[in-house]
């Protein structure tokens, strides 16, 4: 079995998706929707604008998104049997296996950037990465943390076994990270994003944009998508829509999603996105399975070659 691995918002990166728009006609047309739809050339900020434009807030997960999908629908090569994506990354998922359309995914990407913005600024909220200590570890001293303290701190984040992001009011991540990197974290950092996302303070937004998914048609998929808020496989479309508007306050289960996708019989995993955020963490996980980009097949060798030359 074979799956598509979509990573979620931070993979945005200068110039993406410009050798995808020039190299395929069906690139150019779904970019060229994605503009028609947005009312504005949103392909200008990928291909030529700089860090600073592709981080506000109207641009970052549209960008992450437009790109994915059409980076899956250029290649024909390799038919996944399953998608799974982390965060931002299953609204493209859930158009790659025909769950939702390619319009209704960007109506619902703009919108969950919009609405998460305007709450993140209602509160004094950050995000923080924290690695080395057993997940379980981290969740009994965050409550302790969060009870002495008073102060508000969650799970976001279940990456990987001992790699997790917690996430809470400012001062509580603070706190929390300076304990567990004295207490052997080899890392344990705030994140450079304000907001908490994935967390009770997301719950204005759930009820904003889960209004939105309600409305949204949601069609029975092609193939199961595994989701974030229980890491199980779905097919049922009332499930699926449940589930996503449940994941703006859930934590991301990516650990539970990748072991059951191996479970279940997933031999190849591709990553469909910039980098190889998720394929670092599926290759610990997975040792003995295919983990690669999307872009290491045969669809994408000139473009590859080219890039190489380039260097």
């Amino acid at each position: 079995m074979k799956a598509f691995i979509f990573p979620g918002q931070g993979c945005q990166r200068e110039g993406m998706g410009k050798e995808l728009y020039e190299h395929f006609s069906i690139a150019k047309e779904m970019f060229e929707r994605a503009n028609t739809f947005l009312g504005r050339r949103i392909t200008d900020v990928m291909f030529y604008g700089d860090e600073i434009a592709l981080m506000e807030t109207k641009n970052t997960q549209p960008a992450v998104f437009l790109y994915e999908v059409v980076l899956a629908l250029t290649q024909s090569e390799i038919k996944p049997d399953v998608v799974a994506g982390h965060s931002l990354g299953e609204f493209a998922a859930l158009v790659i296996n025909g769950t939702i359309s390619f319009e209704d995914g960007l109506n619902l990407v703009l919108n969950r950037a919009l609405i998460a913005q305007k709450v993140c600024e209602q509160y004094d909220t950050a995000m923080g990465a924290v690695i080395g200590l057993p997940d379980e570890y981290i969740e009994k001293r965050i409550k302790e943390i969060s009870e002495e303290s008073g102060e508000n701190i969650y799970f976001a984040n279940y990456n990987g076994p001992g790699q997790v992001v917690i996430t809470g009011s400012r001062q509580g991540i603070r706190l929390a990270c300076k304990a567990l990197k004295n207490e052997g974290a080899k890392k344990a950092v705030p994140l450079a994003i304000g907001g908490s996302f994935h967390s009770p303070y997301m719950a204005k937004a759930q009820e904003e944009l889960g209004n939105i998914i309600e409305k949204t048609t949601f069609k029975t998929p092609s193939i199961p998508i595994y989701q974030c808020v229980d890491g199980l496989s779905h097919i049922r479309p009332d499930e699926i829509k449940r589930n996503l508007v449940l994941h703006i306050t859930h934590p991301v289960l990516w650990t539970s999603m990748t072991q059951n996708m191996e479970k279940d019989g997933v031999m190849e995993f591709y990553e469909v996105g910039t980098d190889d955020t998720l394929q670092k963490i599926v290759a610990r996980m997975c040792p003995d399975k295919q983990v690669t980009s999307l872009w290491e097949i045969p669809t994408y060798k000139n473009i590859n070659l080219l890039k190489n030359k380039q260097l």
